[in-house]
């Protein structure tokens, strides 16, 4: 019989796992995703958990959810429905069917679905299916007690069998879509390296799954997704943006060769990439984290001055704390990556959703004219190179930089080739040189970029003070004068201004003689392009011009801009990035498509509603 079994070839397909904060449901979708990135399929990811530590069980408000999006070719987004949902309990069923399409197939736990659980979801009759309507393929597979009958012998508690009951669901999708068991059966063997048994036991319930699904037919058909897209020859993983962040800024350092200093205090949805640097002190990362926001703000700065590639790490609520320290680096000309994983605010907002509200916050939430290039990542993999030229901005010309990303793809992932190093820029620091020791001077310049040089303590003959009060052009030491803080204000500005010349220049995707140019930065990137190349794949003449580096702006912004009579910006806050172009390229007719709803862009909402302005 099972030989029997239709296998049919998809192009795509997303899966979305969803049940108690507690079930599983982030490390299920995480190694389904893994699976599928090492076969070569594409992948995009949205982890979708919420705020609370652990919600009341069997809650509507404590439903983690993971989404993947597995594609034959190229893939930018996680997908707006899914095919197939996993709810495990009636308040994932609940919440999360409506991210599934009407043709999806729903598989639930049913033994999870009692008279009591019904209650704690607010279900009023003994039917949900019927009470929500549910017209997709519903599979009742009674996961709970299967889990337990496997692992009876195993002399694993109640509690701990019942932990495993992800890896059931887990298993019976993978035998759906017809992915080999071995990739997660290596991936459990590591997490749980300390804890054979708990590994042992996740394993032989993942199989169970796989098996259940093969022996009892659970679908007429299963699936595959062969990748039709040539891949270039490498080593491919499954990376999310917080690991990529951090993997680019120990690239940096081993390129510029100094060790890597991350200051930093726990923050959601940052703290990963102080937990992913203190895996590397073999590779001269030092972590430190510190008591509060501020110190590790201030430990960065003076780990700069030490002559360290220095980091600090926050989100929102953090930068605003991180502001004082960090315009000591703005006046003391330091180094520094201030990195800053956006989520929904104001205050304490939204933590484990995402925004792109800290924009104006990283232009100018500072006192005095403090200017600070800022660049945005704008997908999972991508906060490699991010992050990395965060980094070359920053040493190259003595400046703190902001490197924006945003919890979207922080948390997200997606299929990645490692990289060679060898292929990334040099990183030159601007460092003194022995001749220029009788007649250096603390804020002297490097005429070309305008940075100042850098006098790393130790140095013999270069001995020096800098700190956060105005000091003299020529001299270095403090100074008042009205005539000097004019000087070293305009030289500060020309310094981050420079930067434009070393920066790509903006390109347009799509149709370079648009009816329409969508305009974008950082996290949206991939959504805004599945927009525009479905546009136009129905004849509609659209391009896209997305925004990586802020500020400065590419040197042709004005210049192509101005090519379009029809301008629409897209970002996730109340229009920030179109009131900064407005200010920067005066003339232009911009529209705004705003969004602040903690969760990413729907791709069907974006066609609609450019789809409307062309035809204005």
């Amino acid at each position: 019989m099972a030989d029997e079994m239709m296998v049919k070839e998809l192009e795509e397909v997303v899966v979305r796992f969803s049940g108690d904060s507690g079930d599983g449901m982030q490390l299920a979708g995480n190694i389904f995703s893994n699976v599928s990135a090492t076969v070569g399929n594409d992948i995009c990811t949205f982890p979708d958990y919420p705020a609370d530590i652990r919600a009341p069980q069997g809650s509507l408000t404590g439903v983690s959810g993971f989404q993947v999006h597995v594609g034959a070719s190229k893939i930018f987004t996680p997908g707006d429905h899914c095919h197939v949902l996993v709810a495990m309990n009636p308040a994932a069923l609940k919440t999360q069917i409506k991210f599934c399409k009407p043709q999806g197939l729903v598989l639930t736990d049913s033994d999870s679905f009692g008279e009591k659980d019904l209650e704690k979801a607010q279900f009023k009759t003994g039917n949900p299916f019927e009470e929500l309507g549910i017209k997709q393929q519903v599979l009742e597979v009674p996961i709970s007690s299967m889990c337990k009958e496997s692992l009876k012998d195993s002399g694993l508690d109640n509690k701990a069998m019942l932990r495993c009951k992800n890896m059931f669901a887990l298993g019976l999708v993978c035998w759906l879509f017809n992915r080999n068991l071995s990739a997660a059966e290596k991936m459990l063997n590591e997490k749980f390296a300390k804890k054979p048994e708990i590994a042992a036991a996740n394993i032989k319930v993942l199989n169970d799954g796989y098996n259940y699904g093969a022996n009892t037919h659970a679908s007429t058909s299963t699936y595959k997704i062969e990748s039709k897209t040539p891949k270039a020859a490498g080593l491919y993983t499954d990376i999310n943006g917080n690991k990529a962040t951090s993997y680019g800024l120990i690239a940096a350092a081993e390129k510029a060769g100094l060790e890597l200093y991350l200051g930093s205090y726990p923050i959601t949805p940052a703290t990963d990439i102080l937990h992913e640097l203190a895996k590397h002190k073999s590779m001269g990362v030092k972590t430190v984290q510190c008591e509060d926001e501020i110190a590790g703000c201030a430990s960065a700065v003076g780990a700069a001055f030490a002559g360290d590639l220095s980091v600090t790490t926050t989100s929102g609520p953090g930068v605003c704390l991180k502001s004082e320290a960090m315009n000591l680096a703005v006046i003391a000309e330091l180094p520094l990556v201030v990195i800053n994983v956006q989520r929904g605010g104001p205050s304490t907002g939204m933590p484990t959703k995402s925004e792109q509200t800290d924009l104006l916050q990283a232009l100018y939430g500072r006192n005095g004219e403090s200017p600070m290039p800022v660049i945005a990542a704008t997908s999972p993999t991508n906060c490699f190179d991010a992050a990395y030229m965060a980094a070359k901005i920053a040493l190259e010309h003595m400046t703190p930089v902001v490197l924006l990303t945003d919890a979207f793809i922080a948390n997200g992932s997606a299929a990645w080739k490692l990289p060679d190093l060898d292929e990334y820029p040099a990183i030159k620091p601007p460092y003194v040189t022995p001749e220029m020791a009788e007649t250096w001077t603390p804020f002297q310049r490097n005429e070309k970029s305008g940075a100042r040089y850098w006098a790393v303590p130790g140095t013999e003959g270069f001995m020096h003070r800098i700190g956060g009060l105005e000091k003299s052009n020529e001299t270095g030491v403090i100074s008042t004068e009205p005539e000097n803080h004019q000087k070293m204000t305009l030289l500060r500005q020309a310094k981050i201004e420079k930067i434009a010349d070393s920066i790509p220049e903006l390109e347009v995707q799509g149709d370079t003689d648009a009816d329409l140019l969508v305009v974008g930065w950082g996290g949206t990137y991939g959504h805004l392009y599945s927009a525009v190349e479905h546009m136009r794949k129905n004849g509609k003449k659209v391009g896209l011009a997305h925004f990586q580096y802020i500020n400065p702006l590419p040197k042709n912004t004005a210049e192509v801009l101005k090519k379009y009579k029809k301008i629409v910006v897209a970002e996730q806050n109340l229009g920030q990035f179109a009131g900064y172009l407005r200010m920067k390229v005066p003339g232009l007719n911009i529209s705004q498509f705003n969004q602040v709803k903690g969760q990413p862009f729907v791709t069907r909402e974006l066609v609609e509603a450019f789809t409307k302005l062309l035809e204005e």
